[in-house]
């Protein structure tokens, strides 16, 4: 098991996100990026696609990166491989980010380490969807 960073508690970064950017969002149904996506904007999320390789996602534009997002984030849910993690994390401390969260499997202790010195909460190897759905259960 990772260390998982924990400052503030999971339910609070949850309870206070109004605005989510997902990075790696997929328009394929059938994907976990487009399933937790449409999960967190159903469940009354605001949430940004970030996806550089179309233009929409269920309706809302996707941006190519975070720093065309046009509001400000309060967590950025990435959906890319570990190894790709760090420029996100440094996309996200760039346009004042709250939190980072790593999808469960996603693991950077670089980029963790790196979002903490900024400031940022870090959640790695956790699905966003399952700790949302058991906070509201």
């Amino acid at each position: 098991m990772h260390s998982i960073h924990l400052t503030p508690p999971i339910d609070d970064i949850l309870q206070s996100a109004r605005v989510i950017a997902v990075v790696g969002f997929s328009p394929k149904e059938n994907r976990p990026s487009h399933v937790v996506g449409k999960y967190l904007l159903d469940a009354g999320f605001t949430v940004y696609p970030v996806n550089p390789g179309v233009s929409e996602i269920l309706g809302h534009i996707s941006y190519p990166d975070l720093a065309s997002v046009p509001e400000p984030v309060d967590v950025v849910d990435i959906f890319r491989r570990s190894e790709d993690v760090l420029p996100i994390v440094e996309a996200a401390i760039a346009i004042g980010a709250k939190a980072v969260w790593m999808q469960q499997g996603i693991v950077n202790d670089a980029a963790a380490s790196l979002a903490e010195k900024a400031g940022l909460h870090v959640v790695m190897d956790r699905c966003i969807k399952i700790d949302h759905a058991n906070l509201i259960s």
